[in-house]
């Protein structure tokens, strides 16, 4: 009887931990599944920018592209690469190169680009490619009133960062939603200095207050979109005391940019996501005391506007596509 008994009891607990066993399998065949879809959404950013995503369908481009704006200080390699880049993008109307340096672009050097642009464009569209001469070295020469822009969207980049075409234009439908804010890549924040107990003392800070607290309230210049409309104002209607602040300083024409932005429209900028590959060495975000000196700047903006206009937010626009979350 109590061998009969065992029996029984041996075999119900034998079923109960193979059904047990069976469900573990299972949970985790699922979640080996959807670790494998997840991760087949995201293979293309380990592959390289132009590989990104699929590219977006030709009912779905605008009818009125942009112009990339890009900034350059004696990196001929990278400027070619950026612009070989971009001109694949199929949104670009055309480019227009900031150039600050003493010695005028050399033919060797236009003659690639030109070449480049050509070789690498879609449906062999026309993209005009012109250099922006500048007398002087000033941070101030990238948001210079520009006269004879083809569109009314600039794309503000740097040499040394690439973002895939996808991305980009998604950010730039991001922009024809809400044309009169800033639309970009690189978010930063500021905060009430509350160890002074002033109210009118902030503090500027970087990536990681973004990604702690999901707030920002300035979009970096240096991946952005914005109308051509913010360079003339730059150029002839924010107070020209922080215009001479950042040429003296040279640092804070971003800030200065966000600050303009951001008083003429109330609102706050947009964060678009998208994967950076950084293809320069690091800049002067890397040294010592740059989140003092950029807490100098934004406190200094805000009393050259008498109020403080930057405008937080959480929102951030992601293509849902690429997405598992979100």
């Amino acid at each position: 009887m109590r061998t009969s008994l065992f029996s029984r009891r041996t075999i119900r607990q034998g079923a109960v931990f193979a059904a047990g066993s069976a469900k573990i399998k299972l949970m985790l065949a699922c979640c080996l599944l959807l670790t494998l879809i997840a991760f087949s959404g995201r293979t293309p950013s380990f592959i390289g920018w132009n590989q990104y995503a699929a590219p977006l369908s030709r009912s779905s481009l605008p009818r009125r592209g942009y112009t990339l704006l890009i900034n350059t200080w004696k990196r001929n390699d990278l400027l070619k690469q950026s612009i070989s880049h971009y001109a694949s993008c199929p949104g670009l109307d055309s480019v227009h190169i900031v150039w600050s340096e003493p010695d005028p672009p050399s033919e060797s050097l236009i003659k690639f680009l030109n070449h480049a642009i050509k070789l690498n464009s879609k449906d062999a569209r026309e993209i005009e490619l012109k250099f922006d001469i500048n007398k002087e070295d000033s941070l101030n020469n990238r948001f210079k009133e520009i006269k004879d822009l083809k569109s009314d969207v600039v794309f503000s980049i740097d040499d040394d960062i690439i973002f895939p075409c996808t991305t980009v234009e998604l950010a730039f439908s991001v922009w024809q939603s809400a044309p009169d804010t800033m639309v970009g890549f690189v978010p930063r924040v500021h905060w009430l200095d509350k160890s002074t107990g002033n109210q009118d003392m902030y503090v500027y800070s970087g990536w990681w207050s973004v990604w702690w607290t999901g707030t920002y309230s300035i979009i970096l210049s240096k991946a952005s979109f914005f109308h051509k409309k913010y360079l003339s104002m730059y150029t002839y209607e924010m107070p020209s005391s922080i215009r001479e602040y950042v040429t003296n300083n040279r640092n804070c024409e971003d800030i200065a940019m966000s600050f303009l932005v951001a008083n003429a429209t109330g609102a706050p900028p947009i964060w678009v996501k998208g994967n950076i590959f950084e293809i320069g060495s690091t800049g002067i975000s890397s040294l010592g005391g740059h989140n003092e000196r950029r807490t100098h700047c934004v406190n200094w903006f805000a009393g050259e506007y008498g109020r403080m206009p930057l405008v937080s937010t959480s929102v951030k626009a992601v293509d849902s596509r690429f997405c598992w979350f979100w």
